[in-house]
């Protein structure tokens, strides 16, 4: 799937709060995408993604961040937001997302 499949909700959600924060931190979000068979996938993933991000050492994240470590601080603040962000799309029904077609 693209990012353009995901709900408008799901996107404001992940990518975009993201994006706030830092580029390099969306393209991380945005390719994971391409793996996955649909948003529910999306979410969980998602959901994974930032566990991992937040468990990883500077070296890696010199990796993530293309040698532009942000900081450390305010990237698990940005986290925790896209973790509250991603329990508030949860709670509304597939039914009640809205989708760009």
């Amino acid at each position: 799937m693209d990012t353009d499949d995901l709900s408008n909700e799901t996107y404001q959600a992940v990518i975009i709060e993201a994006e706030k924060f830092n580029h390099d931190l969306t393209l991380q979000f945005g390719v994971m995408a391409s793996s996955c068979k649909n948003e529910e996938e999306y979410i969980k993933n998602a959901k994974e993604l930032i566990n991992e991000i937040k468990e990883l050492d500077k070296y890696d994240l010199d990796d993530i961040f293309f040698g532009n470590i942000p900081n450390i601080t305010l990237l698990h603040k940005c986290l925790r937001q896209m973790e509250l962000n991603i329990a508030e799309v949860e709670s509304i029904p597939k039914d009640q997302r809205h989708y760009e077609f």
